[in-house]
């Protein structure tokens, strides 16, 4: 059994603040480099999915409440 976890993050809210890419112990986030939101910030996105564990420390220290995390159970 191998848990899989799932980062969403909601884009237009997301600053690029850059704090859950430092806070992810996977190297899993990342913010986009040539893409901005509406509000003219670089965003976190998902840049290694495989590598997520669902840990949630990502969404812990997000200042915006910009993300939510999943944990798939895959048998």
């Amino acid at each position: 059994m191998k848990i899989q976890g799932a980062v969403v993050v909601n884009e237009e809210r997301c600053k690029g603040c850059n704090l859950c890419v430092a806070a992810c112990p996977c190297g899993v986030l990342a913010l986009k480099k040539k893409d901005v939101n509406n509000r003219g910030y670089h965003y976190a996105y998902m840049e290694a999915p495989e590598k997520c564990i669902g840990c949630q420390s990502c969404a812990l220290v997000c200042p915006d409440a910009c993300i939510e995390v999943y944990r798939v159970v895959e048998k």
